[in-house]
Order: C-alpha cells, then structure tokens, then sequence
C-alpha cells in the first residue's frame, strides 16, 4: 500500500474536486443563489442550460464512484490489478487513468 500512497493522495484531490464541482452544479440547477426566471424564453434557455449541466453532473457522479472504487482497491491491496485478467496494470496507464481497473488489453477488449 505505500507504494500507492501518493497515486492515493492524489485520487482523494480528485474526489475532493469532483464533489466541489458537483455541489456547485447542483446548486446551479437548484437556483439556490438566484430564482429562475420568468421571462418565457429565459426559461427556454435555463431549461437547456440544466440539461448541460444535468450531463456535467452525472459525468462528476461517474467520475467519483470510479475513484472511490481505486481507493478502495488500494486499501485492500488490489491496486493495479485487472479486474478481468488479473495480470498487472502498467504503471503508465494508472499514472494517464489512475482510477483504471483494467488493463489495457482488456479495456480495449471490453470497448
């Protein structure tokens, strides 16, 4: 485990910016710091702008359970294993997707 424990850091920031993130749109498509508008065409286009950011949020949310689930594998010990082969994950692919599960003979496989 301590030889991930800066990758497990790292993941952490990322959580941490992740849930930042989210929190900030979801306050956007709550209007907690503004009531929505009542200008018809206004509403129009909050209506697609909560779409885009209904998207944001879901991508954060994605992104968040995939971290969590590395930390997880870092402390039980299964940090840089495939989930499907079971071989080692190259050091290079973890440290481009640190939160990667698969190698990248299986990820390609699994497209």
């Amino acid at each position: 485990m301590k030889e991930y424990e800066e990758i497990r850091e790292d993941l952490l920031a990322m959580l941490e910016e992740l849930d930042e993130r989210l929190g900030k749109i979801t306050d956007d498509v709550k209007h907690t710091k503004e009531p929505p508008e009542k200008d018809f065409a206004e509403q129009a286009t909050e209506s697609e702008n909560n779409e885009v950011l209904d998207y944001l949020g879901n991508a954060a949310r994605a992104g968040i359970v995939q971290i969590k689930k590395a930390i997880a594998r870092i402390d039980r010990g299964h940090y840089g294993e495939c989930s499907v082969c079971g071989e080692p994950i190259s050091k290079e692919r973890l440290k481009a997707l640190p939160f990667s599960d698969k190698c990248i003979k299986c990820a390609e496989n699994n497209q």
